[in-house]
């Protein structure tokens, strides 16, 4: 696999650091998962089946666990011997943590050159924020982008997935493989300070128009990706669930109004999202009121329009289109997985079938490390491994 003989220590918690290095596992590198005593905190949020959290399923397969405890000088003396030979390490402490355990980047450097050390934070380790703590919805609210997560009543609501924390899990993918490419050229590490508030900054292309060149925050309900534009909304059906039309391009307007006896409304569609697209709303609104979903979907089918029926998650997962694209995956005890995105034609991803307990692996790795049975027993009794 693409990755195979790399090694990653990750400290990191929860979702952005923990879900990198998962994709990185999924691809053949060895992750080493370094757990607090106690544990990962993802082991017990949300349901759980087969003896783990779906979470922590879908974050840690594939990865070995060590549970250390690094406020001991033991722990990390194990620590640096584990990074030694490791190609990354990755940490989502607070910006000054890793420094008063001794394991900032330039210490971790003198000991080992060739690591890429990649730090994952709220807002990174420089600014005017750097110690402000917060997670995904802070983190949002603080860059503007909760603002986008507004109804037609116009309050704002919680948002529907992490963006904060996704983006900043594929950031630090992406600049973490850079610095693998650099390394691998030059023997050398790097330095990677990932700020979740960057990453989701970093994700509004398509959206920074008013703020840019309008010196402006959104007016949602009227904005073109939130309810503005007639053919890229949602509309309820005489069953209560509900269509949803996803593209504003003038054909697709054009198959759906000819097909409805409105040709006159296609002008409007041609608008600027907002008010001039209201009567066009307002006709979709009631038209789509009239008969079930079904009906709809059924009306749809014979024409070039971009639509789709509004789903839960479980819906979306166990659609069979899922599984025929390997995103459904069971684990080695039948539990279900989401598969690898990432697909290439060669040397293809393949998800860990299997799940680590707390610190499973913590005295094979010891041993490999040379630790005699001695030391291991000592550091094992007095909680450090």
């Amino acid at each position: 696999m693409k990755l195979a003989g790399v090694k990653v220590v990750d400290l990191s918690m929860f979702l952005p650091g923990p879900h990198f290095t998962m994709m990185m596992a999924d691809h053949g590198a060895d992750v080493i998962r370094i757990e607090p005593p106690g544990g990962e905190p993802a082991r017990q949020l949300g349901l759980s089946q087969g003896g783990h959290s779906v979470w922590f399923r879908n974050t840690h397969r594939g990865k070995r666990s060590v549970q250390l405890n690094l406020k001991d000088p033991r722990g990390v003396e194990f620590l640096f011997k584990l990074l030694a030979d490791a190609d990354v390490l990755v940490e989502g402490f607070r910006p000054g943590v890793m420094k008063r355990l001794g394991l900032d980047y330039d210490t971790v450097r003198a000991h080992a050159p060739q690591i890429v050390y990649c730090s994952i934070s709220a807002f990174g380790q420089t600014g005017v924020y750097r110690d402000k703590p917060a997670h995904d919805i802070a983190i949002e609210a603080m860059a503007g982008t909760l603002d986008f997560h507004r109804g037609r009543d116009g309050k704002p609501a919680s948002p529907g997935m992490p963006a904060a924390d996704m983006a900043g899990s594929l950031i630090a993918f992406s600049g973490v493989m850079m610095a693998l490419f650099r390394q691998r050229q030059t023997g050398q590490g790097d330095y990677v300070d990932i700020a979740l508030h960057d990453s989701v900054l970093a994700w509004t292309s398509n959206y920074a128009g008013p703020a840019f060149v309008e010196q402006r925050g959104h007016d949602v309900p009227m904005e073109r990706n939130w309810g503005g534009a007639a053919f890229y909304n949602i509309y309820a059906t005489a069953d209560a669930k509900h269509l949803v039309l996803g593209g504003m391009e003038h054909h697709f307007c054009a198959n759906l109004l000819n097909k409805a006896g409105r040709p006159d409304l296609l002008p409007l569609t041609h608008e600027v999202p907002g008010p001039a697209q209201q009567p066009v709303r307002e006709f979709l609104e009631s038209f789509f009121a009239q008969e079930t979903l079904a009906h709809w979907l059924d009306w749809l089918a014979d024409i070039d329009v971009c639509y789709a029926p509004l789903r839960t998650l479980y819906e979306g997962l166990y659609d069979p289109a899922t599984a025929a694209r390997g995103m459904l995956v069971e684990d080695e005890a039948g539990m279900p997985m989401l598969g690898v995105p990432v697909m290439y034609r060669h040397e293809p991803g393949k998800p860990g079938g299997h799940v680590p307990d707390v610190g499973e692996h913590g005295a094979e790795i010891a041993r490999a490390l040379g630790y005699s049975e001695a030391a291991l027993a000592a550091m094992q009794a007095d909680r450090v491994l």
